[in-house]
């Protein structure tokens, strides 16, 4: 692929995706959204990746939107940022939320606005015990977008996502870590070294248990009991019929280490 404000690679079955701006903080503009969704395009196309990374080059991982991108000076004609948001974050959004694979977010610095918003979506966020979180929309008078206002209350709880939307004010990844809002905040220096081996290790995983786990979890929010009872047991039916179980067992039994196909 040729990318301008991303370097995409390839290793033992990892897709890693760098946010390649470092001069204005990995900044979103209209080039990086649809460069994140050709990204996506290869991970949905190549049964070689496994497993998506996302980090941000430099010392921060996304400092949002940016505003350069997008003409906003005094006397201009307003932009329609409805449209903006529906016809670029939504249905990149959409797609990193659901992709087949296991997604990480490696939060090596800043991740504001439409940033971090975007590191909330993936399955996994590993960060920089000093980087920081923040809803800036509240200062230049917008809502968290990038489906800010869905993954804050569900992580956190309502509570503190209207503090952080209201306020504006920075997470530490190691207070995110003790609210909730990540998995695990890390120096800096053992950040990629962590997320490598994890990545890793969920490339030879049997992804497509790892991929209707996701979706049972996904749906958990929206169904009741009974349903959800329903949906585990689809899905355990689609898993019992899959190479990966029927060889998982069969490596079980033999004392050996079990090959996965994945997705």
């Amino acid at each position: 692929m040729s990318l301008k404000t991303i370097e995409f690679k390839v290793e033992n079955g990892v897709g890693w995706a760098t946010l390649n701006r470092p001069e204005k903080i990995n900044s979103i503009n209209s080039v990086m959204l649809k460069e994140l969704n050709t990204v996506l395009n290869r991970v949905e196309g190549d049964e070689g990746i496994r497993c998506l990374v996302l980090t941000g080059e430099g010392r921060g991982f996304c400092a949002g939107q940016d505003l350069n991108d997008r003409n906003v000076s005094a006397g201009a004609e307003r932009v329609d940022l409805g449209k903006t948001v529906e016809e670029g974050y939504n249905p990149f959004m959409r797609r990193l939320y659901s992709l087949e694979v296991p997604t990480i977010a490696a939060v090596n610095g800043t991740a504001a606005g439409a940033g971090a918003n975007i590191a909330l979506a993936c399955d996994i966020v590993v960060a920089n015990k000093d980087a920081k979180f923040v809803q800036v929309y509240s200062n230049i008078g917008l809502i968290p977008d990038a489906s800010g206002t869905f993954m804050l209350p569900r992580l956190i709880g309502m509570a503190r996502a209207k503090a952080l939307a209201f306020t504006a004010q920075p997470v530490l990844g190691s207070e995110a870590q003790d609210m909730g809002m990540i998995w695990k905040a890390l120096p800096l220096d053992e950040l990629i070294p962590f997320v490598t081996e994890m990545a890793e290790n969920f490339a030879i995983k049997p992804t497509i248990g790892l991929a209707y786990t996701k979706k049972a979890l996904h749906a958990s929010f929206s169904n009741d009991l009974d349903t959800q009872l329903d949906l585990e047991r689809d899905y355990m039916q689609k898993c019992g019929f899959s190479h990966d179980y029927q060889e998982g067992v069969k490596a079980f039994l033999e004392k050996r280490k079990a090959e996965f196909k994945g997705k």
